[in-house]
């Protein structure tokens, strides 16, 4: 027998997030289940309503044990409530705020009797800060349990004491590189790194957390983790110059990955630091003031901004009508198994787990396709971020074929063939005649319009865009493009099958480069306008990358294939007239045979052990230019990036995409744009529309006309007005 309690004990009629049960073995069941919500979170009523239980289970000498545990199937807690850090309006109470939560976990590891954290699901941010105060962790082999803390991603640090206990249980490198990197772990993963005690099927949590109470009772608890873990307490414990060794490493390989724009991961070096040299108790102080001070800084706000874009952007079926319901796709089929093709196919079998039929005109092409499926397969396999039962299922996943055998019964066909308008309207004919009457036909065109590629449908409402980025696994936006007379049901199946790939996708109006590639374009012909000014190539890009974006626009191009920009460019060209004109070192690249990394040479050599590090020197030979030109980081920076602000905000005013959300969002999941600027219509609102108006106007005196301000830009100017009111 048990009785079940809430926390405030009857003081309100409405559900509290934490309930009570005493059970008769003196075990107090702690469940977290916030109403309404589809997955925990911990806000302040949480806070308060833990800290009324604590005060509860302190006075009450018949309990032996704590568990916490979720009552919510395949979720522990996924972090802090966002909203409640976004709210706070100064350094002052934002710090105060993880002081809170401070107190709160640190009551939990000095209670008297054994606690014990119960995991099913996410265990994120300040789920994971309260299941590391837990004596004892033990998570289900849930392939929907993970455990990190991705504060980082945020611009924050673990303001709820994850700073100092991460290291202290699974050890220094291994913390630092969970904290810095905002990585989620599998539950095989965390427990071979000794970040929880026990794995086990969900059915048995319960009586293993039960298990593990005893076990602390006894004092018998022995940390997993193996010689490595054991290694690195010994270095915190009794080695202060191997320890700093290890901080000076994780900050010289922070600043390479941030530049210097993020000033998250350096005060969260700071906090550790802190506490490893002098004490958990001043670590605590550190970490809540560095998190007061990041949660008011530009950057933290603009990636707040894009989480909760993010988020709401998951409730997105694409169409007005709520009722419209997306088709159940059971099997699918792509054409095409280059490397487009085989990345479709992974992210279909492995992340969505829907059978794939992979059909290739060459058995060379359909064995290349398999080839890369099964590498990235293993690659997931040995990072254990798969079982080899799952690993082995997903292979079982794909069937190649060289007809269209098996192609009856398929629900969707993708075709990932080349940006031939000819070519994709065979695809079609032949798609129509050889499977079922309903089948979804999906594009992944990267500039074609759709309705041009719809004409040669006889059903054409079934036709629809999914324009991948590449590398297909590696991306995470996906364009979803409906033509005029685009099916609605056909548009919901598309978004949430994005969604069941991993994918978040943005819906784009019909129209050639859609939104991604369309404000690509001028930013990477305005690089190349620079290197035929005298400008090297390696000095655009690194002036680009110290900016925030992952890549130059120059090693950009070599990853797409300049063949696949010369095919791009005349589509943008025809559509928007001069300021899309084609640079002509594209059409002199494609003569000579430089495909980019496609065929080992572009702007960069490829092969060998500096691939893709070292310019070509010989491009400024076949281009007739001599880099000599001398340009300043932020000069660089303007020429390029203004002209791809000024496109989103065209692309906005003519409804290529539906608001400014899904152009901020578009443009840093699919060409990296820096995600500290919150996107390029965020970035515009900080700067000011009259500054990026005035820009343009400069440039387009003393460069050229491409540089003409869009109207809307004008017109924002002089309101003034901001894409994001208030």
């Amino acid at each position: 027998m048990a009785r079940q309690e809430t926390a405030a004990q009857g003081e309100s009629t409405r559900r509290e997030a934490l309930s009570l049960e005493l059970r008769d073995d003196g075990i107090a069941c702690i469940r977290i289940d916030c109403p309404g919500q589809s997955q925990n979170t911990l806000g302040r009523a949480e806070m308060d309503q833990a800290s009324r239980l604590l005060d509860r289970l302190e006075r009450d000498e018949s309990v032996n044990g704590i568990i916490f545990m979720s009552g919510k199937a395949g979720t522990f807690i996924a972090g802090a409530d966002i909203h409640m850090i976004e709210a706070c309006k100064s350094a002052a109470e934002a710090s105060a705020l993880a002081g809170e939560g401070q107190a709160i976990f640190q009551r939990i590891a000095g209670f008297a009797v054994p606690v014990v954290a119960a995991i099913d699901g996410a265990c994120l941010g300040g789920g994971l800060e309260l299941a590391l105060a837990c004596h004892a962790r033990v998570c289900t082999d849930s392939d929907q349990t993970r455990l990190g803390q991705p504060e980082v991603q945020l611009g924050l640090l673990p303001g709820g004491g994850g700073t100092q206990r991460l290291p202290r249980l699974i050890g220094l490198p291994a913390a630092l590189d969970l904290m810095l990197t905002g990585k989620r772990l599998r539950s095989a993963q965390a427990q071979r790194l000794g970040l929880v005690d026990d794995r086990v099927p969900e059915p048995i949590l319960l009586e293993t957390a039960l298990q593990w109470v005893a076990i602390c009772q006894r004092g018998r608890i022995r940390r997993g983790g193996g010689w490595l873990q054991e290694l690195t307490a010994w270095a915190l414990r009794g080695n202060p110059l191997g320890r700093a060794a290890v901080l000076k490493q994780a900050r010289k390989q922070a600043e390479a990955r941030t530049k210097g724009n993020y000033p998250a991961p350096a005060r969260l070096i700071e906090c550790v630091e802190r506490g490893l040299s002098e004490g958990i108790e001043q670590g605590l102080k550190a970490e809540a003031q560095a998190f007061g001070e990041l949660a008011m800084t530009p950057q933290a706000r603009q990636l707040i901004n894009l989480y909760f874009a993010t988020s709401a952007m998951k409730k997105d079926t694409g169409v007005a009508d709520p009722d419209v319901e997306p088709r159940a796709l059971r099997r699918v089929g792509v054409l095409g198994a280059g490397l487009m093709g085989a990345g479709i196919s992974f992210v279909t079998a492995v992340r969505a787990k829907v059978p794939v039929r992979l059909k290739d005109v060459e058995p060379n092409g359909l064995a290349s396709g398999l080839k890369y499926i099964n590498e990235r397969i293993d690659q997931r396999l040995r990072r254990q971020a798969i079982s080899r039962f799952e690993a082995e299922r997903a292979r079982h996943r794909v069937t190649p074929t060289l007809d269209f055998s098996g192609y009856r019964g398929l629900d969707l066909v993708i075709e990932a063939v080349f940006e031939d308008l000819e070519l994709k309207h065979r695809m079609v004919r032949e798609v129509e005649a050889n499977c079922n009457a309903d089948v979804i036909f999906a594009s992944n065109t990267s500039s074609l319009p759709l309705a041009r590629i719809a004409q040669a449908a006889e059903r054409p409402q079934n036709v629809i865009g999914l324009h991948y980025f590449s590398p297909v696994e590696r991306m995470p936006l996906l364009e979803v493009i409906a033509h005029e007379r685009t099916a609605p049901e056909v548009t919901a199946t598309a978004m949430a099958f994005a969604r069941a790939q991993g994918k978040t996708p943005i819906m784009v109006r019909d129209g050639a480069g859609f939104y991604v590639n369309r404000i690509l374009a001028p930013y990477l012909n305005e690089a190349v306008h620079l290197l035929e000014e005298g400008v090297a190539i390696d000095r655009i890009d690194q002036a680009l990358v110290r900016f925030g974006f992952p890549v130059g626009p120059f090693k950009l191009l070599d990853e797409v294939g300049i063949d696949i920009i010369a095919k791009v460019a005349p589509v943008l060209h025809e559509a928007f007239g001069e300021r899309m004109r084609p640079v002509s070192a594209i059409e002199r690249m494609l003569e000579a045979d430089r495909l980019g990394k496609k065929s080992g040479r572009g702007f960069y050599r490829y092969g060998g052990k500096r691939s893709g590090k070292e310019v070509d020197q010989s491009i400024y030979r076949l281009l007739a230019v001599s880099a000599q030109q001398e340009m300043a980081d932020a000069a660089i920076v303007e020429r390029t990036l203004i002209l791809m602000l000024n496109e989103a905000a065209r692309c906005l005013d003519e409804g290529v995409i539906r608001q400014a959300r899904d152009g901020d969002v578009g443009a840093v999941f699919g060409i990296g744009f820096p995600p500290f600027l919150g996107g390029p219509f965020r970035y515009m609102d900080s700067r000011g529309l009259d500054a990026v108006a005035s820009t343009l106007a400069g440039f387009e005196s003393s460069v050229g006309s491409r540089y003409a301000p869009a109207p809307v830009v004008s017109a924002m100017a002089r309101e003034p007005r901001r894409f994001y009111p208030g």
